[in-house]
């Protein structure tokens, strides 16, 4: 197997993804460096460690942490953890510390990996998606809450050695990693899915409580189905994932099918005591801005061009901007709101 590129592994983004898989990396025997923007969670991680809490592990690790302004050096292998909505100044930031023949690994939501590529080159992007639970608490805690897919391929879709020893090291975190050569189809599924928790984040209920809602199910389902129905017009062969069944979110699916893989989707986020999504903190407790135009964003983009109605994801990203901007309270009405009840009480 051809060796990842020498040298320590780069973590840019030491939150709640990041500082989970650098934990894991350091634990496995890898050097690890963390950067992060957060200037207390650097100088805590310096202080005292990274501590990672939760049901699978618990360990606090020691390694450098840096701010983006701190760091010297080029680096061959680093995971960009950032929100989807700082990828560009990150990636700008990250640019000068990258080798020739550098990997620069997207572990984060949305489509990231076209901004990465466009960038640095798309012979340094890497795609990743990640499905696992886990949330930053305060500086220098992470909390890591739950199991969830990891995949890793090739932007192009080839399978190639250092694709093939990047999936090596991934399955030292979690050993059902896979190694796909539809990096795209994940990606465009996690847009599918990902509409889904923006649309639970709408309410103060637990993901599993608002997927296991009878009256949340029919715009859940139409919401989905229109985030497939973009997919599929593109050309993208959307892949399953911890319950979520792409084929139950394509236009008329069958009622059983969509029943089972919101079932399935209940039962997987009721494994994890994550029981918010991070876009919920982000609104209820971090009080800032979430990732809602640059996840959803494309998606109204790639409709408009493709010819294909958003209503609804247009409607959400509405609601969820509102919600950002304090004119909005969390509630179940909002879901009646996005479905077009606009009498409905929020």
């Amino acid at each position: 197997m051809t060796a990842l590129p020498a040298g320590p592994i780069l973590i840019w983004g030491a939150g709640a993804i990041g500082g989970t898989l650098g934990a894991a990396f350091l634990r496995a025997g890898h050097e690890v460096v963390f950067v992060d923007n957060a200037v207390d969670h650097v100088a805590a991680i310096r202080a005292n460690g990274l501590r990672i809490e939760g049901p699978l592990w618990t360990a606090t690790v020691q390694a450098p942490a840096f701010t983006p302004e701190e760091l010297e050096g080029r680096f061959g292998l680093t995971f960009l953890c950032v929100k989807a909505l700082h990828t560009r100044g990150a990636i700008t930031e990250l640019a000068p510390h990258l080798t020739p023949d550098a990997m620069v690994v997207s572990a984060q939501n949305g489509l990231n990996e076209i901004a990465i590529s466009e960038a640095v080159g798309e012979g340094r992007t890497i795609g990743c998606f990640v499905n696992f639970g886990a949330d930053y608490l305060s500086p220098g805690v992470v909390h890591y809450s739950g199991k969830g897919a990891v995949v890793v391929g090739e932007i192009d879709n080839r399978t190639t050695p250092r694709i093939t020893a990047l999936h090596g090291l991934m399955q030292e975190f979690e050993p059902d990693a896979v190694l796909t050569d539809n990096i795209w189809g994940y990606l465009w599924g996690k847009l599918v899915y990902g509409a889904l928790l923006f649309a639970t984040a709408l309410t103060d209920d637990s993901i599993a409580d608002v997927l296991d809602a009878a009256e949340a199910r029919d715009v859940l389902t139409r919401l989905g189905q229109e985030v497939g129905s973009v997919a599929t017009e593109r050309g993208i062969r959307t892949e399953g994932f911890n319950g979520f069944d792409p084929e139950a979110f394509m236009p008329g699916a069958p009622q059983s099918l969509v029943d089972a893989s919101f079932a399935e989707m209940v039962a997987h986020n009721r494994t994890s005591s994550k029981s918010h999504s991070g876009i919920w903190r982000d609104l209820a407790i971090r009080k800032r801005k979430t990732e809602v135009e640059a996840q959803l964003g494309p998606i109204v983009s790639e409709g408009q061009r493709l010819g294909v109605p958003t209503p609804l994801t247009r409607r959400l990203i509405a609601l969820i901007r509102e919600i950002e901007d304090g004119t909005r309270g969390l509630s179940m009405a909002n879901l009646a709101v996005l479905d077009g009840q606009e009498g409905a009480s929020a």
